[in-house]
């Protein structure tokens, strides 16, 4: 048999199946250890690879150790190389053996080439053993005077690495002033950037704890250094450039002639052939000129040009950088953009995150001079083969639409886009339909007249559905058939998966009830008894809250639900000033791309739960093996704080345990309306009249509502009991796109047993515990006091699977739960069953 190939094997560092291996490579380093015949640094090369190569996947090479430092003793830079990587790999796991390489690093530090000199210094900086740092202060020492300004790069950055391992050895040999010495006197130009990377960084953690550090931390931006740096720019390579460019941008210069002046001296810089050195220097012409209102517009029209240019000539990759930026700049300034709107058009060859992109700032530098050459364009996109970007036209065209005055065309084309045969495109056309409805009421009977003519049943996206129910009961007045579509939609109520919709469904029924009674009454009797058995919490609690609104007051009730209206004149921003502020701050930086500042995503502190529950994808999960055998996922990513604090909340109830009535059961029966007096005068008053207490059961039998005694609630049959699959499966791949893609279908708190925080204390034992239950743990993570679950379940009939995230919080004993499931209908079954593990767990623990 074969043996097996090198990429199947286990990454576990004891494999016999490469045992053998070693020892044959063993014996043969040994050999040619201190031969000298032709051709035997060849025979080494090879060697070394192999070893390389295995290190690489797992296996176990640390036995070769005292061979491979012998067979490097050669000149042979290239087996250096390959002997410092060896050496650096199982240094840091192995500081015995870290010790063995000093002598041998230090002689090499020594060695006439400086290419070795300086491989040799990085090596035995990288080692990053606390008990071997005496080792290090001498050949540091030496390297920072070291003739070759490689060697002494190479030193630079030891000596941050050096502080890393032990501040104080570093400041003790008073390494920070060599640095300081360097960066005003050293002739090569990358020595001087190191020294300003390193410098920074040491002074600004050592500023935390002395005063001396603050004040070497601010004399670094202190005039004659700046302008020191400044003049030599041009000897900077790219990269080191930017470094110069970031450290300007920090200085606060004393007048408006040491502004002019900085910017005379970086002018060029707006010209140069790397977007980086472009983009720094325009983050140090908007910061000096904050305080500058004209000088700042006028910074806008002089990079205007540079950034345009780099947007047309670099890659995908680097075109979508810049524009995040100039994104940024046209959200602060468009009308300085605006007439330049023509270059925010979308390339074919585009990629779709460029042109999504391009999309957002076409709407942004719309104002009434362009907006009919950018509506006409984005009209064309709208036919576009890549969906998604047809989808991001037609909202870029509601977006001009609802921050213009003159919408007479655009309106024209929104609804031309209602008419087109394509599902997504009407979904799309119908959002924003609704929107513009909102702001501009005056448009209602144009666009009502096209809405009229969809069909309910061609819009499948649950916003579109939902803002199609939003008009027929804003409008009902003026659509001819909307009581009977509603009733149509009420008639299929359980096959209805969003409870997005059903919310809007109860709405707009209700609306149209006051409008339109004698058509509607049947059809809200239906949508309220659906309601009030309906699972989902919010849908059940709105038809409660509607169904009591009605019994108290009719009057009351229409003015809650129908009250005049006022066009909305602004809608909310999804981002704060201050946000936007902030991002602005952190120009040229990774928090213009991410669009959020960067505590947002590099600060555990700050990550809410927001960054972490709607998207698993944020979580970085790691397989390992609990002692009964389950699979269990370690979290290592947003663990800390993860629960924002919530007031504290009564525990929600299950909807047919209400106790105050029943879930009335609709009754087709008792829709006869002339049946009594007080019905007939319900009717008749149904707008303006009111209902007083003891008429309140006239509700009941004008909507076909049959509702048992209030001071004697009937329990409704329970639902058939609901079982779980005890060999559920599933993989943390499928898991996480389905957590994307499902809406949440119930949200609750719960309440721990002080037994049951207690037991948490004991890792696993949750997730052991909810296994008993059918519920199993496919990521965990967090510390005290915040910890985090992820679970899963299965009917045991079918592939219908439940996803819960599991948020508890030690301190106050709580339990934060977001159920998801493929089939919404069983949520509510599912979360008994889990509360019901939960509420057990600590005291079957304890037993």
């Amino acid at each position: 048999m074969a043996p097996p190939a090198q990429s199947q094997r286990s990454a576990s560092p004891s494999q016999p199946s490469g045992k053998s291996e070693v020892s044959d490579l063993k014996s043969q380093l040994r050999q040619l250890a201190g031969s000298r015949a032709p051709g035997v640094d060849d025979s080494k090369r090879e060697l070394f690879k192999k070893v390389i190569s295995y290190m690489t996947i797992g296996i176990d090479v640390s036995s070769l150790f005292g061979e491979m430092v012998m067979c490097s003793a050669a000149s042979d830079i290239v087996l250096k190389k390959m002997c410092y990587l060896y050496v650096g790999n199982y240094a840091k796991v192995n500081p015995d053996l870290a010790l063995l390489t000093i002598n041998f690093l230090q002689r090499d530090c020594k060695d006439e080439d400086p290419m070795i000199r300086g491989l040799a210094l990085r090596s035995l900086c990288s080692l990053r053993v606390a008990n071997l740092v005496e080792y290090l202060v001498g050949p540091l020492g030496s390297g920072l005077k070291d003739g070759n300004s490689y060697v002494r790069m190479i030193a630079v950055t030891g000596v941050l690495k050096l502080y890393y391992i032990s501040a104080s050895t570093c400041i003790d040999a008073d390494f920070p002033s060599v640095l300081k010495h360097l960066l005003l006197n050293d002739p090569d130009t990358q020595v001087v950037a190191n020294c300003i990377s390193s410098l920074q960084e040491i002074w600004t953690l050592e500023a935390t704890t002395s005063e001396e550090a603050s004040r070497e931390r601010e004399t670094l931006l202190s005039k004659p250094i700046v302008y020191y740096l400044l003049n030599r720019i041009k000897e900077f390579s790219e990269w080191a450039q930017c470094l110069v460019l970031e450290l300007v941008a920090k200085y606060i210069p004393s007048d408006s002639n040491d502004i002019f002046d900085i910017m005379n001296l970086l002018e060029d810089r707006l010209q140069h052939a790397n977007g980086a050195v472009v983009l720094a220097t325009t983050k140090v012409f908007l910061h000096l000129t904050l305080s500058m209102t004209d000088v700042h517009q006028q910074v806008y029209e002089r990079i205007k040009a540079p950034l345009l240019t780099l947007v047309s000539s670099g890659s995908p990759e680097q075109s979508y950088a810049v524009l995040s930026h100039l994104h940024l700049l046209v959200m602060r300034a468009p009308y300085i953009f605006s007439n330049d709107y023509k270059h925010f058009y979308c390339q074919y060859n585009e990629p779709t995150y460029v042109k999504k992109l391009k999309l957002d700032m076409l709407t942004a530098v719309a104002n009434e001079s362009n907006t009919y050459e950018i509506v006409t364009e984005l009209c064309e996109y709208a036919a576009n083969v890549d969906i998604p970007i047809a989808r991001e036209s037609i909202r870029a065209v509601g977006k001009i639409a609802l921050q213009q005055y003159d919408v007479n065309a655009i309106v024209d084309r929104l609804l031309q886009f209602l008419e087109m045969e394509k599902d997504y495109v009407t979904a799309e056309a119908l959002v924003l339909v609704k929107d513009l409805l909102r702001k501009y009421p005056q448009w209602s009977h144009d666009c009502i007249a096209v809405v009229g003519n969809i069909s309910s049943k061609n819009i499948q996206e649950p916003k579109a559905k939902a803002a199609l129910i939003w008009m027929l009961g804003e409008y009902s007045q003026d659509m001819q058939d909307a009581p009977y579509v509603l009733e149509g939609l009420i008639e299929n109520w359980d096959e209805e998966h969003s409870a997005e919709v059903r919310l809007h469904l109860l709405t707009a029924v209700m609306k149209c009830f006051f409008k339109r009674s004698p058509e509607t009454q049947k059809a809200l009797g239906a949508a309220l008894a659906a309601g009030l058995a309906d699972f989902h919490q919010d849908v059940h609690d709105r038809a409660v809250f509607y169904y009591r609104l009605l019994q108290h007051n009719i009057t009351v009730a229409e003015r809650v639900v129908n009250p005049p209206k006022q066009a909305v004149s602004v809608f909310a921003d999804t981002q704060s000033s201050e946000i936007k502020d902030r991002i602005f701050d952190e120009f040229n930086s990774l928090s213009v791309v991410y669009q959020k500042p960067s505590y947002m995503f590099t600060d555990r502190e700050h990550r809410g739960l927001f960054e972490v529950s709607d998207e698993l994808g944020n979580l970085s999960i790691g397989t390992e093996l609990t002692d009964t055998g389950v699979p269990g996922h370690s979290v290592v990513a947003n663990d800390k704080d993860l629960l924002l604090s919530t007031s504290e909340k009564e525990e929600t109830r299950a909807p047919s345990n209400n106790d105050t009535f029943s879930a009335p059961a609709y009754d087709s029966s008792l829709i006869s309306i002339a049946a009594s007096q007080g019905q007939s005068d319900l009717m008749s008053s149904s707008i303006t009249g009111s209902v007083t207490a003891t008429s309140s059961f006239a509700i009941d039998d004008l909507l076909g509502l049959s509702i048992t005694a209030v001071s004697e609630p009937a329990p409704t049959p329970p639902p058939p009991s609901l079982k779980l699959n005890p060999k559920a499966s599933l993989d943390p791949s499928t898991f996480q796109q389905k957590w994307r893609q499902l809406p949440i279908s119930i949200s609750q708190e719960y309440s721990l047993s002080s037994e049951g925080v207690r037991a948490l204390t004991t890792p696993q034992t949750l997730p052991r515990h909810m296994q008993n239950s059918s519920i199993h743990c496919i990521a965990s993570g967090g510390q005290s006091p915040n910890l985090k679950f992820f679970f899963y379940a299965q009917k045991a009939e079918e592939s219908s699977t439940f996803l819960v995230e599991c948020l508890i919080n030690t301190s106050s004993s709580k339990a934060q739960i977001k159920i998801k499931a493929d089939d919404q209908t069983a949520s509510q079954q599912f979360s008994s069953l889990f509360q019901t593990a939960l509420s057990n767990f600590g005291s079957q623990t304890r037993g």
